[in-house]
């Protein structure tokens, strides 16, 4: 008889084991700290429609303006989950502290042109109070270096500490929603207030639960061979965040800013379900990356793609058969002239759903080859919306058309990229 640890499958079903167990853990903190994020959303009716309108452009010009942090995180996690010798981890400390202090400077040259130039961005977004666009400013920085710490949770492959600052972040950005909206009275900048008081939370926590990666020795900074890690993958991390959260401000910038709140209603809803398959895929990256650092063989992205595949699916039936009956409970009755869009927004996020999973995948195994190409699908994304919206005739609904044809053609790259990465 043939004893337990000698079996030959044993290591594969011990990883499968441990990623549904992991997967499943990081999926029951998304939905919780995405219930809390999205009770947010119950104070749409305190506020006027206008400012919910602002609401949803403040919250996606932070999407994009987290798009380097993207690439921070996933080469983080990455070089976490490679460094398997004491040397290689002397040059993470070092790689920490100096991208820590460079990110700070990045960000007040950054401030200093919105500073310069916040007059124009007021304007163009149509934001009547300039407090909300200081309070995002404040955040762009947590939304700098938190996902450095966030990378270092999921490189190191500590998903317990890593759900919970999920918890911890929604928890704690609705509780300081709540006191400012019912208490103060705040609207747009007011919620905004209170996000950042929740990834204030976040940040300190995740740094307490990695200081052992950051406190240490440190080696030289080699900035040449950093660079060549981090810029493919702050592209093509970015190019999936871009063509997540660009849309609303689009529609701010060409709508009537009266007229947006429901179409940011329907949005928020329906990315929701990128958000809620998204740690499938942040549980899979380290391991493919341990994985290629230890040329062992491992079927996690098959497994991942799959798993995304069947709750993507049901999340977009559940957009259209369900969310329809939620959107009444959740904002104002005008916002009910969203419900067309459900199913366009559903289904469009779809493709871009399984797209991470296999833009993670390649990233993951050093397959830069699909980078230029994802950039391409969204900037003629952004072209298109562009080209289109200024035309002055279009409709919401074909502002969702475009989000789901270019989703379905980016997941096609992706595809085509991952199978000719499999065949070499």
């Amino acid at each position: 008889m043939t004893k337990p640890s000698e079996h030959p499958d044993q290591p594969v079903q011990a990883q499968r084991l441990a990623f549904f167990r992991q997967s499943s853990w990081m999926m029951i903190t998304a939905v919780s700290g995405g219930a809390f994020m999205f009770g947010v959303h119950f104070f749409s009716k305190k506020i006027p429609e206008s400012e919910y309108g602002i609401l949803g452009t403040l919250l996606a010009t932070l999407n994009c303006i987290s798009i380097p942090s993207l690439g921070l995180q996933m080469v983080f996690a990455q070089q976490t989950a490679s460094a398997v010798t004491p040397e290689q981890h002397r040059q993470l400390t070092g790689t920490i502290r100096a991208i820590l202090v460079g990110t700070l400077f990045i960000w007040l040259a950054i401030a200093l042109v919105v500073v310069a130039g916040h007059r124009e961005i007021l304007a163009r977004l149509q934001i009547t109070n300039p407090a909300g666009l200081w309070v995002t400013l404040l955040i762009g920085l947590a939304c700098i270096w938190g996902p450095i710490f966030s990378g270092l949770l999921q490189g190191a492959q500590n998903f317990l500490w890593m759900g919970w600052t999920s918890i911890l972040g929604g928890a704690g950005r609705l509780l300081a929603v709540a006191i400012i909206v019912l208490v103060f009275g705040g609207y747009a900048a007011g919620i905004m207030t209170g996000a950042l008081l929740g990834m204030i939370a976040v940040l300190l926590v995740a740094a307490w639960q990695t200081k052992e990666l950051w406190k240490g020795q440190a080696a030289p900074f080699d900035w040449r061979r950093w660079l060549a890690k981090v810029i493919p993958l702050t592209l093509g991390f970015g190019a999936c965040q871009f063509m997540f959260s660009a849309d609303p401000i689009f529609v701010q910038s060409y709508f009537p800013k009266e007229k947006t709140g429901f179409y940011m209603a329907a949005g928020t809803l329906c990315r929701a379900l990128v958000a809620f398959t998204g740690p499938i895929a942040a549980v899979m990256f380290p391991k493919v990356v341990r994985s290629v650092a230890r040329s062992e063989k491992t079927d996690v992205v098959t497994l991942t793609l799959l798993t995304t595949l069947v709750l993507a699916c049901l999340g977009a039936l559940g957009i259209w058969l369900i969310a329809p009956w939620l959107l009444p409970f959740v904002f104002t009755k005008s916002f009910l002239e969203a419900k067309p869009l459900l199913p366009w927004f559903g289904f469009g996020m779809v493709p871009l759903t399984l797209a991470n999973v296999l833009v993670n995948g390649a990233l993951a195994k050093g397959q830069f080859r699909i980078v230029p190409w994802l950039v391409g699908v969204a900037a003629c994304y952004a072209g298109t919306l562009y080209l289109v919206l200024s035309r002055g005739n279009a409709t919401f609904l074909t502002v969702t058309q475009i989000l789901g044809g270019f989703n379905l053609i980016f997941l096609m790259v992706a595809l085509f990229f991952s199978r000719k990465g499999a065949r070499t």
